[in-house]
């Protein structure tokens, strides 16, 4: 072999070597990361098993429902009241006008648009983690059900994805239930907000819409709640797992008034998509976050993902961590009008329990350590 081809030959096979020293290296990275998270990185489709087009896809997705939940409601409020002192008023009453005439949509069941919830913006969203639905029973659609999910985490993206789009299929692993994912009703009053959360079937949190689910002639209907809320948000550190349950028990006397049957809900990684600025308990951040809460019913978390264009800079977009969403087994139920303390607390307990085991039995099979422990608070 002339030596000019020997050279060439060793010259390819030492790129060979430098190009798998480094997919070692960045595999090494992520395997890291996932330990050090508390996340599993194996069993995943990494970026490079799809095309371009795919990743992008995916990434937008994504950033368009962050960019929503966060600044669709205040940047269309703002909007709406800048356009009252120019030429364009007539916009912003307008849409006054239909706020008005459509007041009781959150409190009806809201206002589900089919086309929308299957959308294929839904199903990008979902690979992009991605998200997965795991049902472990069957819930028969002939009664109906208080769906409490956990944990709220910063955008609670898989309670969305999961019971308000099709974009994990909700509809084919459970036929003939009709999930109506509830948020809190200020939101549902915000211009832009209330648009984007009412077509995809999100109603309002409180006692009335609710009960007026729940109270439809037609069996199996399914409210989902994220009972943890904003409070919940200050905890959503990747790798822990704490509740904000102990004394959350309006969905017990919810769930005890139309003899509905409570439904554990857990999504693992839910916690792990934002890095997250944590303050001690007794710091003046603390305190400063717990005050707006009260005051504005959310919580000013600090977080942050990776850029848009890139996974090394720092950005909203969520970072690409797996999502799976466990639906555990039915509680039953009675029907009692006016349930009493025991009977809420009773209820109460037996609902924590089952939440624990139903964490115990999937934490390792989700990819988390067999140490790791639920937490309430």
């Amino acid at each position: 072999m002339p030596r000019s081809q020997i050279r060439s030959l060793s010259v390819q096979i030492c790129h060979q070597k430098g190009f798998a020293k480094l997919a070692l290296e960045h595999r090494g990275a992520l395997l890291a990361e996932g330990e050090h998270l508390g996340v599993s990185t194996t069993h995943r489709q990494t970026p490079s098993m799809k095309t371009l087009k795919k990743q992008w896809l995916e990434v937008l997705s994504i950033y368009q429902y962050v960019l929503c939940f966060v600044f669709l409601g205040p940047v269309f409020s703002l909007l709406g009241v800048f356009l009252l002192f120019t030429p364009l008023w007539c916009f912003p009453l307008l849409y006054l006008v239909w706020l008005f005439l459509d007041w009781d949509t959150p409190q009806q069941g809201g206002r589900r648009y089919q086309w929308l919830k299957n959308c294929t913006v839904w199903k990008h969203l979902s690979d992009y983690f991605p998200i997965k639905l795991v049902k472990t029973v069957e819930l028969p659609p002939d009664r109906n059900y208080v769906l409490v999910s956990h944990p709220h985490g910063i955008i609670a993206v898989g309670s969305f994805c999961n019971f308000a789009t099709e974009g994990t299929g909700s509809s084919q692993q459970f036929p003939g239930l009709r999930f109506s994912l509830a948020a809190l009703n200020c939101l549902l009053y915000m211009p832009g907000h209330r648009e984007y959360f009412l077509s995809c079937g999100v109603c309002s949190v409180n006692r009335q819409s609710l009960d007026f689910v729940l109270s439809e002639p037609q069996p199996g209907r399914a409210v989902v709640i994220v009972v943890g809320g904003a409070n919940e948000a200050l905890y959503a550190v990747p790798g822990e797992h704490c509740l904000t349950l102990r004394n959350r028990k309006g969905f017990v006397r919810l769930a005890l008034r139309h003899g509905a049957s409570l439904v554990p809900v857990y999504s693992f990684g839910e916690n792990d998509i934002f890095r997250v600025k944590a303050f001690a308990p007794d710091s003046w951040q603390r305190l400063f976050q717990v005050t707006i809460k009260k005051l504005l019913t959310c919580s000013p978390c600090i977080f942050w993902g990776r850029g848009l264009f890139s996974a090394k800079s720092w950005g909203l977009v969520p970072l690409a961590r797996p999502i799976t969403t466990v639906v555990g087994g039915p509680i039953p139920v009675p029907r009692c009008p006016q349930p009493t303390e025991e009977q809420v607390d009773h209820y109460h307990m037996l609902y924590m329990k089952a939440l624990e085991q139903l964490f115990e039995e999937h934490k390792e099979s989700c990819g988390l350590p067999a140490s790791t422990r639920l937490t309430f608070i």
